[in-house]
């Protein structure tokens, strides 16, 4: 039987710059495809393609803007993942397939939105402008607040080559993964440690965020890192999702509802973030970037 070819693209989402960012694969798969695929299939394209996330997207029956959305680590499913969905959304876009200015995706973490916002510079993608609608956009995702909760004395990670003298302020975990919440007295604390990835896979729960204020005077309000090796991540460039915990974490401490967020790994990225507390929802904004595209055979 003669192979079909699926659609791909490599996308750094959360930067406008290629090789920035967090990169996510998206396999874009017809209904012709469905047939031929399967979960053990989706695992190993992921493995295959051997970054943070790689994206499975499929056509719905019930709306021309609805699809259906998975994500795949390169060693398991994850039920909510940020810049994959940005990915995800600005495939879409730019290829034509979503017309309109909001996308439905349904998910294991329900049906998840993404908007089309237009931009008229680098900084402020919240001001509305005259931006033609084939000029640069960024994506705005609303996706569930993630509460966090103490932990108990046994959880407290023991990382003392990741932190080399640093002290934790605090240390709690979010209610859903687990992911312990690490804080740091500074930001630049955060930027600097040498992440010793052996002792970090032997913490409690999945992964382990680590974060601090920013500096005085700079442009962001707070800073964070995210290792997850258990998940065949030992670094997440940047993570969407780690901010549904991490954005009401920084907005009760800071007093703020509008906040944005900066992912201090080596490739780095920028997230704007809001907070609505009444409907416990976050959104998440942030441009992206089509780096590489192609076909992948079924």
């Amino acid at each position: 039987m003669a192979k079909r070819a699926v659609k791909y693209a490599v996308i750094d989402a959360f930067t406008d710059t290629p090789f920035k960012g967090n990169p996510a694969a998206v396999c874009f798969l017809e209904e012709e495809d469905e047939g031929g695929v399967d979960e053990q299939w989706m695992q190993s394209v992921a493995k295959e393609f051997n970054i943070s996330q790689t994206a499975f997207l499929t056509r719905t029956t019930t709306s021309s803007s609805r699809f259906n959305l998975r994500w795949f680590t390169p060693v398991a499913e994850v039920k909510l993942c940020g810049h994959g969905t940005i990915a995800a959304a600005h495939f879409l876009y730019t290829s034509g397939i979503a017309k309109g200015d909001m996308i439905e995706f349904v998910s294991k973490s329900g049906v998840l939105t993404a908007t089309k916002v237009q931009d008229c510079g680098k900084s402020d993608t919240s001001k509305p402008c005259n931006a033609k609608a084939d000029e640069g956009f960024s994506i705005e995702l609303n996706f569930p607040i993630v509460s966090v909760v103490e932990c108990d004395s046994m959880e407290i990670p023991s990382i003392p080559k990741t932190l080399n003298g640093l002290s934790m302020v605090k240390v709690q975990k979010t209610a859903t993964n687990g992911d312990l919440i690490v804080e740091l007295a500074s930001g630049e604390d955060v930027a600097s440690i040498q992440p010793n990835f052996d002792e970090l896979e032997k913490c409690p729960g999945r992964g382990i965020i680590i974060t601090g204020p920013a500096p005085t005077g700079s442009e962001f309000d707070f800073i964070s890192r995210f290792f997850c090796p258990k998940f065949g991540i030992n670094e997440d460039p940047v993570c969407g999702s780690a901010h549904c915990a991490l954005a009401p974490y920084w907005g009760k401490k800071l007093g703020k509802q509008s906040l944005i967020a900066y992912m201090a790994s080596p490739r780095g990225g920028r997230l704007d973030l809001e907070v609505e507390e009444e409907t416990r929802r976050v959104r998440i904004r942030g441009p992206a970037v089509t780096v590489m595209v192609g076909t992948l055979l079924v």
